[in-house]
């Protein structure tokens, strides 16, 4: 496992727009998709990646947890599927739907839309608030594969929270770490 950590955007950037299949129901998502929604999560993810396997049912969890709440949350694989065949649409739609993710999983076969947030490993995770600011970007949690920590999404989950009572989220943000994106024979950041 080729440990990466986030590139750890500046906080304040403004979420870039995006416009991508969701691998289960094939509709377009997109920024406006989530316009009425007071946070909005991004959150970069894969099939085959063994950080993200360790969080996979956190990330259920975080999806039902919220899915009544005045937060957007959508996921984003940006994988090339060539290197990586078990990140191809198909099978992402098999671990949504095997996971019972409540949230879309979009498929972004270009890479455009993770070299436009900086997304640097599965799991990263960016957080805006209702003007679409970037207010978080960091660790799900401490738990990492094989350190014996409980998986909890501590950190995410306490940044989610101040947005939603319109508190400001603590600035000490730890980088997220997982496996780097597999980015297209010279498409890397």
């Amino acid at each position: 496992m080729a440990l990466t950590p986030s590139t750890m955007l500046a906080l304040g950037t403004n979420a870039p727009d995006f416009d991508l299949p969701d691998v289960v129901s094939g509709q377009t998502i997109s920024l406006r998709t989530f316009a009425r929604k007071k946070a909005l999560l991004v959150m970069f993810i894969c099939k085959h990646c063994p950080y993200v396997q360790h969080i996979k049912k956190e990330l259920t969890r975080l999806g039902k947890d919220y899915a009544m709440k005045d937060i957007g949350i959508v996921a984003i694989s940006s994988n090339d599927v060539a290197g990586y065949p078990d990140d191809a649409p198909d099978k992402l739609k098999e671990m949504a739907k095997e996971l019972s993710f409540a949230f879309p999983l979009c498929y972004d076969e270009s890479q455009n839309v993770a070299k436009a947030y900086s997304a640097a490993c599965t799991p990263d995770f960016f957080l805006f608030n209702r003007e679409r600011k970037l207010v978080y970007r960091g660790q799900l949690d401490e738990s990492r594969p094989g350190n014996g920590k409980p998986v909890t999404g501590k950190d995410l989950r306490a940044s989610i929270e101040a947005v939603l009572a319109d508190k400001p989220v603590n600035p000490d943000q730890k980088p997220s770490v997982g496996c780097n994106i597999k980015w297209k024979r010279g498409n890397a950041i």
